[in-house]
């Protein structure tokens, strides 16, 4: 039940996939823009912004779960 506003399409993405990450990528953060997701998961906060920064650029808004 995703709600209009910021980050609402990353976040039902993100939800969608929640369990499947959960196991198979336990406490890793992954970077989301619309429901394009990063091919990869990273170990810290910091690596998954920056490659969502490479991937999605500076100009775009993007979600680090």
């Amino acid at each position: 039940m995703a709600t209009a506003g910021p980050f609402s399409t990353e976040l039902t993405v993100f939800e969608q996939h929640r369990k499947e990450w959960s196991r198979s990528h336990p406490g890793a953060y992954v970077a989301i823009q619309d429901d394009i997701i990063v091919e990869e998961f990273f170990e810290t906060y910091a690596e998954a912004f920056k490659a969502g920064l490479q991937r999605f650029g500076i100009r775009r808004v993007f979600l680090v779960k």
